[in-house]
């Protein structure tokens, strides 16, 4: 027998449902519950309404429940129904509770078979239901009428899929009798989420309505699809009687009539019918609440933890108190500025795993980018030595000098430096964009304060935007002091003299030693296929030699070439070739490797050979005067690759030159660009942030303005707060309830074994007469009575089961004893079954 805290079971779920749809969510918790599952006119409202006794679903054509009806049956001395979602109104007519459940449906749904998966929820306290909560779900339906999209089908089964898919979700599929079980939709889709059938209970309906001379015997049995808790068998109000007005309570007589009179049900009788059905749903509900409350317990309290911390900022919160208004204005500044700082200087909290920001950025910027820059033009080798080549000879005019010009290297020098300006620009730009990102991401989160949010960025962008014009400003005058006074007496810078020693071939290797001045792959391209073809290497230019390798790890050489009198000329590329090729070769006509008189080496691009001939020239080899030259850049070629052995040494002196004293100013700005945007606009604006921020603020708007809350923070305070009352009435609800009583175990699986045997055993003779057997009863123990034999539907208490014969049952009304499962009976007994007494069909 149940006690009385397992009795207040179910209505300690209703309360926790009701604490949880005043905030309207679940907080993600699965409550126990039974969810009627079943497609259109199975019988579903009608099991309901017999539940309550009273008609209050709507009804009619199509598809009728269109939102899910959470349903709390409330055992109660007075009836009357009331809805969450018009809280004080007490429903004492149950057409009214129709026409209401129809309103609100429309309200969410529309007029035209719309449907939504916002559950309605409804109480109904009556002296005639037993405790339940179950919850009405949408019919399957397979066509789409009215206004209903074309997958209504998928829709309605992703929306029941939503319930009965929880794990605390009891399932009752319910099939009318007059359709194949195998068909069943309810089935199918509880086969689905629970295949070992622990939550599925089954229910039949319309038994009244088969054709003569069949039953659902084997159903109601659990012989046929056996279900672990298996079936009820109902009889509801036909159409007929509906139209007819009949009253439930007079169906609900007939239905008993029916089940007692029916020859293939008598004996089944007292566990069919819809007070049977409720007794089960109750029962095992109870049970179910039972097992998944520790649980419950323990998610509720997890949950409660999460969020204690952030509704104890919210618990104080008063709205029109200006105090706080002024002190939130306050604090919102204080961790912009120290946000700011510790995403500019860094820190070990909150570290960005995906990309560089903040300081990290601008220090790539500082040493990798700018950097970058300054080298790209550092490596145009080729237009650099034609603007001195075009500079000496304009400086000479028409005489043809002897000596080499100052006036060219101060020219040359001058214009590369110009060029510097916009790198350094770009840098500010760059470090400005990071800055103004940043600040993005601090006032990001002062978005509870939309305009607060709004103003700060707009304030501290602006600051940036005229730091970045002075910072600009002083850049540029840095490198106009660079221009103003060309600094030959600077001790690093090499002076004429050494600048014409690395001229010199001779004295070359004295001074540079075997200095690496390139390194990339080439193909050598006039290698016969007898001996290897075409191949790429890893070559290697020093100031004495070119050495080539296997690969870039350097492993193996394959050879090295001296530089000496070596040097280049371009080859034509051929018709089938997409190849660019040049040559060396030496000038004394011998071998440059093995027995080839010149190596041809080949590039991707036209780009790739004009450097590899650059670095070939800072090396010392020159191009042939019997080179092969390009028809279009005949002219530009001859003017900057002339042939005067003068002109070229006074191009590589002024190279050197220009090249000794550009490390000097590149050194220099590389070290000052940095430190100068770290002091103009990093340092000023943390300072601004720091001392002038709150001061702007307060002169740009009102400060009721700057702290007025969204209405998303707004609600989602007010929803904080409510689910965190809601948490802890759920706490001490579960903490009212004892659960110290048995354990009960589900039911054992079906075991249908005996169905096969008996279809593969031989027939027995015509001559052999089969004995009757019946199970012998077995003795009780002591102080308790007899169990009766129940539906698979019941849970087992611990009580021994007594199998007993078939036949009309005495009343459970006055019974103590919970149902049990009764063991499967090997096959049908082969008497008739007894008359019934009139006194019970009355």
């Amino acid at each position: 027998m149940l006690t009385r805290d397992m009795e207040d079971l179910i209505p300690l779920v209703n309360r926790l449902q009701d604490a949880f749809s005043a905030i309207g969510q679940s907080c993600n918790l699965d409550l126990p519950q039974v969810a009627v599952v079943g497609g259109q006119s199975a019988g579903k409202s009608s099991v309901l309404e017999n539940f309550v006794g009273r008609e209050f679903l709507p009804r009619g054509s199509g598809i009728v429940t269109r939102r899910p009806l959470v349903l709390q049956l409330i055992n109660s001395t007075t009836e009357y129904a009331e809805f969450l979602h018009c809280k004080g109104i007490k429903y004492t007519d149950f057409n009214d509770v129709r026409l209401e459940i129809e309103s609100e449906t429309d309200r969410a749904t529309g007029v035209n078979k719309g449907i939504s998966p916002i559950p309605i929820n409804l109480r109904i306290y009556s002296p005639h239901v037993l405790n339940l909560t179950l919850i009405d779900l949408p019919g399957i339906t397979k066509v789409p009428v009215g206004d209903q999209p074309p997958d209504i089908e998928s829709q309605i089964r992703e929306m029941i899929m939503q319930f009965i898919k929880r794990e605390n979700c009891l399932i009752l599929a319910v099939t009318p009798a007059n359709t194949d079980l195998a068909n069943s939709d309810a089935l199918k889709l509880a086969k689905d989420v629970d295949p070992q059938g622990l939550r599925t209970i089954g229910v039949i309906t319309k038994l009244d309505l088969m054709d003569e001379g069949t039953d659902a015997r084997d159903i109601l049995e659990n012989k046929l699809l056996p279900l672990r808790r298996g079936y009820v068998g109902v009889v509801n109000r036909s159409q007929k009687d509906i139209d007819g007005k009949k009253d439930i309570q007079a169906a609900l007589q007939a239905e008993k009539k029916f089940f007692l009179s029916h020859p293939a049900y008598r004996h089944m009788a007292e566990r069919m019918g819809t007070p049977p059905l409720q007794k089960v749903l109750n029962q095992q509900l109870t049970n179910h609440i039972r097992d998944t409350l520790p649980d419950l317990r323990n998610k509720i309290q997890s949950q409660l933890q999460s969020i204690e911390h952030e509704v104890e900022i919210f618990k104080n919160f008063k709205p029109e108190d200006p105090s706080r208004k002024t002190k939130a204005l306050l604090q919102m500044v204080q961790h912009v500025a120290v946000d700011f700082e510790k995403r500019i200087e860094g820190s070990g909290d909150q570290v960005d795993t995906r990309e560089l920001s903040g300081g990290a950025k601008i220090n790539r910027v500082f040493h990798e980018r700018f950097p970058f820059e300054l080298v790209k033009m550092e490596f145009e080798e080729k237009d650099l030595r034609k603007e001195i080549s075009y500079a000496i000879k304009n400086i000479h005019g028409i005489r043809t000098g002897l000596f080499t010009p100052d006036m060219a290297f101060e020219a040359i020098v001058k214009k590369q430096i110009v060029k510097l300006k916009g790198p350094a620009l770009k840098c500010v730009d760059l470090v400005m964009q990071e800055l103004i990102d940043t600040v993005r991401k601090c006032t990001a989160k002062l978005s509870d304060y939309p305009k607060l949010c709004e103003e700060t960025e707009k304030i501290v962008t602006m600051y940036i935007r005229e730091r970045e014009g002075k910072t600009k400003d002083q850049v540029l005058l840095l490198i106009d002091i660079q221009l103003s006074y060309i600094n030959t007496n600077h001790e690093d810078f090499i002076g004429f003299a050494n600048a014409q020693q690395r001229c010199n071939p001779l004295k070359k290797k004295n001074l540079i030693g075997n200095m690496i001045i390139r390194k990339g792959w080439l193909t050598i391209s006039n290698i016969s296929i007898m001996k290897g073809g075409s191949k790429d290497y890893w070559f290697i230019l020093t100031a004495e030699s070119l050495s080539w390798y296997k690969d870039d790890e350097e492993k193996e050489k394959k050879y090295m070439l001296p530089l000496d009198n070596l040097k280049v000329r371009d080859v034509e590329k051929g018709f089938m070739s997409s190849k660019h090729i040049f040559a060396l070769f030496n000038t004394e006509q011998r071998n440059v490797y093995k027995d080839y008189r010149c190596l041809e080496l080949a590039c991707d691009s036209q780009e790739e050979v004009d450097s590899w001939k650059a670095s070939l020239l800072r090396a010392g080899v020159y191009p042939d005067k019997s080179a092969v030259w390009n028809e279009e850049e005949e002219e530009s070629q001859a003017d900057n690759f002339s042939m005067d052995p003068q002109l070229e040494r006074q191009v590589e002196t002024i190279r050197n030159l220009v090249d000794s004293y550009m490390t000097i100013i590149n050194k220099c700005i590389r070290d000052l660009i940095p430190k100068t945007l770290m002091h103009l606009m990093i340092h000023n604006v943390k300072e601004f942030i720091n001392s002038e921020l709150l001061a702007h603020l307060y002169s740009s708007e009102d400060q009721n303005t700057l702290m007025e809350e969204s209405a998303e923070q707004a609600q989602r305070r007010d929803e904080m707060v409510r689910m965190y009352h809601a948490l802890k009435e759920a706490i001490q609800i579960i903490g009212d309830i004892s659960t110290s009583t048995i354990s009960t175990p589900l039911p054992p699986p079906v075991d249908d074994s005996w169905m096969l045997q008996s279809r593969r055993s031989p027939p027995a003779s015509p001559n052999q007469k089969r004995p009757t057997q019946h199970p012998t009863p077995t003795r009780p123990p002591a102080g308790r009575s007899t169990a009766l034999a129940a539906p698979s539907s019941c849970i087992l208490l611990g009580v021994p089961t007594v199998p007993i014969r078939p036949g009309p049952l005495p009343s459970l009304a006055n019974s103590s004893e919970p149902l049990i499962m009764p063991p499967q009976i090997p096959s049908r007994p082969s008497r008739a079954p007894p008359s019934v007494p009139s006194s019970m069909l009355e």
